[in-house]
């Protein structure tokens, strides 16, 4: 099973590449016959990661949350998955190239380097840890994607304004389009971050003795929730638009960034069992 698994990974890297080459192809020749294949090939490298995660489910025992390059193919497919949501929401398809090569660069970094043979704390094979993790995971892809469209949307203005203009530039889509799926990102991963502490503040009470409200990663993440709820507040009512709702986007996610790194490194957290 072992050997099928690994199998199973480069297929998976393949289908990232075949899918990250045809959005690739399709940004620069623009070819009719693309616009929906490519999609169908998003989709069948979805399903097909999907398949994969769950066999490792099976086989090891445990959602493949342990190690760094489980969760690198997790990020990878929370990515894909996001953009693929975000694609079929707004059926706008000409940013794919620049959100698809990152769930490929994850995905390389997990087939190249996973291991199948370590030992696992038993609070791994929890399986309401496992969907706390994933679905927080899932949030923060999305609003690293929001990240991206916001940049996208600033470098487009800053070429608007000074009257200059790439090829890059010249594909992508306008920026109100951008903008759009700017706040479709951000709402996903808002709901997604959302099920994630609900998850976490009903079910990690009994199953931590040392569990504490106070405990600096859920503080955290309960400030990051708060950014993005004020922000899709203002934004619903129009309290920032254009450019500006671009550097919120972008000053929350280095501000999420930065505080995560913080917390993950300087503070102490019963969440640090997952080292």
């Amino acid at each position: 099973m072992l050997q099928v698994m690994q199998i199973m990974s480069y297929w998976l890297l393949g289908l990232y590449f075949i899918t990250f080459a045809g959005y690739l192809y399709d940004f620069f020749a623009d070819k009719k016959f693309l616009h929906n294949a490519k999609r169908l090939f998003l989709f069948v490298t979805l399903l097909f990661h999907v398949v994969y995660l769950v066999e490792r489910t099976i086989f090891l025992g445990h959602l493949p949350i342990v190690t760094q390059f489980e969760i690198f193919s997790l990020l990878a497919f929370s990515i894909g998955f996001t953009y693929f949501l975000i694609e079929l929401l707004t059926d706008i398809r000409g940013t794919g190239v620049f959100i698809l090569i990152v769930a490929f660069i994850f995905q390389m970094q997990s087939t190249l380097f996973i291991q199948d043979d370590y030992q696992v704390h038993s609070i791994l094979q929890n399986y309401p840890l496992g969907t706390h993790v994933i679905t927080a995971i899932l949030g923060f892809s999305a609003i690293s994607i929001s990240a991206a469209y916001a940049l996208m949307y600033l470098l487009l203005y800053k070429n608007i304004k000074s009257n200059k203009f790439t090829t890059i530039f010249k594909r992508l889509p306008n920026l109100e389009i951008l903008e759009l799926l700017n706040f479709y990102a951000i709402i996903i991963g808002f709901i997604l971050l959302t099920i994630a502490i609900v998850i976490g503040l009903t079910w990690m009470p009994s199953a931590f003795p040392e569990f504490s409200y106070w405990d600096p990663k859920i503080i955290t993440t309960m400030v990051v929730w708060l950014v993005y709820c004020v922000e899709i507040i203002l934004k619903l009512r129009k309290k920032i638009i254009g450019k500006r709702f671009a550097k919120y986007s972008l000053y929350g996610f280095i501000f999420s960034i930065l505080s995560l790194l913080f917390t993950n490194t300087v503070l102490n957290s019963f969440h640090d069992f997952v080292n």
